[in-house]
């Protein structure tokens, strides 16, 4: 007879959001297994901001001390481990992974991100996160008054080119091929001295990820130095949907307010859940998931 080991709740996911969760339950003396398979979307991005206490500090170096403070707590184990099937019991789940170990919890926190689908230009994949990158608060500031361009072809522009603008009053909007803007968004960007080339990108030329100029078609070229890229994703795990948990007609697994997932006793926080892309989204929102999930556990074991 095979031997489970049980826990209170396993954490998909040990990043930012994970750890997060697994703090407020270790804090609440829950019996708590991280699962990660060691690869996080930022493990490019060289520095994180805009999180405070933390603002310039390598990503690796934040997860690196959060995993340190959590496994303080005697409670907590964490297990480098890919996870790659969940099943719901009668009143546990079992989680099994890529190695064929199976443990059980009788909750599940997803902490699994999203996976980013590069675009399929040549040099693209090794700047994401360097100089090609997603968000203006995140990484903005770092090329303020650098030669800059927006990478889409769609409303996307519109919503970007005024923080942008805030940030380089250098900055195109390269669309790599045809726009599918309205006349009236073009002449607002018009208007905004926001230059459209619609010419295709056959490569971005860089240094070490650090974006120096922008190929054509054509062959000609233009010197930038960073470009926003928002981009498709999806889940970096499929086991949520597995369970039966809904995503949103974004993509993103569907919660409540409470975190919780539309299978009763799993919840999600962090990237996989919604467009709040950064370490101090994802630490708020697996703490409050933490926090839940323990509720959840101290609530039905008072009712017994």
């Amino acid at each position: 007879m095979r031997t489970i080991k049980k826990y209170d709740v396993i954490i998909i996911g040990g990043s930012y959001a994970g750890l997060s969760a697994a703090m407020s339950l270790g804090r609440s003396r829950r019996n708590v297994l991280i699962l990660d398979s060691g690869l996080p979307c930022n493990r490019q991005t060289p520095h994180s901001h805009n999180f405070i206490t933390q603002d310039g500090v390598s990503p690796g170096e934040i997860a690196a001390k959060a995993k340190e403070q959590v496994l303080r707590y005697d409670t907590v184990q964490f297990k480098n481990a890919l996870a790659v099937d969940a099943v719901k019991m009668e009143e546990s789940f079992e989680v099994i992974t890529a190695d064929k170990e199976t443990f059980s919890a009788k909750k599940l926190i997803f902490a699994t991100g999203v996976a980013d689908q590069m675009q399929n230009i040549k040099g693209f994949s090794e700047c994401w996160g360097i100089s090609v990158i997603h968000c203006p608060y995140c990484h903005g500031y770092e090329f303020r008054d650098e030669k800059t361009a927006i990478l889409a072809s769609d409303e996307t522009i519109v919503h970007m080119s005024p923080l942008i603008a805030n940030l380089s009053k250098d900055f195109t909007v390269l669309t790599n091929g045809p726009a599918t803007l309205s006349e009236e968004q073009k002449q607002l960007l018009t208007k905004n001295k926001v230059y459209i080339v619609e010419a295709e990108i056959t490569e971005i030329v860089h240094e070490n990820g650090y974006v120096k100029r922008v190929v054509f078609k054509d062959s000609s070229s233009q010197e930038v130095r960073a470009i926003y890229a928002p981009l498709p994703f999806k889940q970096h795990s499929d086991i949520p949907e597995k369970l039966g948990c809904e995503l949103n007609e974004s993509g993103y697994v569907k919660i409540d307010d409470f975190f919780s997932t539309t299978v009763p006793g799993v919840l999600a926080c962090g990237d996989n859940t919604g467009k709040g892309r950064s370490v101090a989204f994802a630490v708020h929102s697996g703490g409050m998931a933490g926090a839940v999930a323990n509720k959840l556990l101290a609530d039905e074991a008072f009712a017994s």
